[in-house]
């Protein structure tokens, strides 16, 4: 456990900070499914009373990334698979159609800002900064919400992407998985900017399938960390 990491923003409310900070480090697998999450314990490596704690760890059942068990303990949940094919599907249904959209009126801006995206993923892959790879692949995919104006379905689809996102960091190490998620990025990028709608959805629909498509190998490779279909 690494809450005392957090320094609480005092201008904001502590449930949500604790929130925020606890889902990260469960979408990193920095607490791996099955770790058992103390009140207590958490209370005290925040510095805080367990009120906070409490409605933190029932914001994060809701989203089906912890398993309460009242009176006795909380748990980082298993992956679901099933529930990783919902939100998958949810995601592409949207980016399909904001490429659409941003290929229809490319915007020179944006094309900086995802360049720059793609950039900083050379530079953390080639560091050896998997955390600094992911902020830069999430951002690259924000921005084309936001440069669509669909930022409020973003954060809605984060809700539901818990259990995909930690698919994807169990995907990652795999030899090559990096360098196809930038080369994708770049054939987004660059069918947006050739105002190539169909090429952009295309490239788009094929750099969402990688993690989904390996599925059999991850639960084989990782099977107390996934809870099969």
């Amino acid at each position: 456990m690494h809450s005392q990491k957090l320094r609480l923003d005092r201008s904001r409310h502590a449930a949500p900070q604790v929130f925020e900070h606890l889902r990260e480090q469960i979408v990193s697998l920095e607490l791996a499914p099955g770790a058992p999450l103390s009140r207590v314990t958490l209370a005290e490596a925040y510095g805080l009373s367990q009120t906070p704690i409490r409605d933190a760890l029932m914001k994060l059942a809701e989203e089906a990334l912890v398993e309460i068990y009242p009176q006795h303990t909380t748990v980082v949940s298993r992956i679901d698979i099933a529930a990783a094919r919902q939100a998958h599907f949810l995601r592409r249904s949207l980016e399909l159609e904001i490429a659409h959209i941003l290929a229809q009126r490319p915007d020179p801006l944006l094309i900086q800002r995802l360049q720059a995206s793609i950039e900083r993923q050379r530079v953390s892959h080639a560091s050896g900064q998997s955390q600094q790879f992911m902020d830069a692949d999430q951002a690259f995919h924000r921005d084309m919400h936001e440069a669509a104006g669909m930022i409020g379905l973003w954060h809605m689809a984060q809700r539901y992407s818990g259990h995909l996102d930690r698919l994807r960091r169990l995907h990652l190490p795999e030899a090559g998985k990096a360098e196809r998620i930038m080369d994708d990025h770049q054939r987004v990028l660059d069918a947006i900017a050739a105002q190539d709608a169909p090429r952009a959805q295309q490239a788009l629909r094929e750099h969402l399938s990688g993690t989904l498509s390996q599925v059999a190998e991850i639960c084989k490779r990782y099977p107390d960390y996934v809870l099969a279909e």
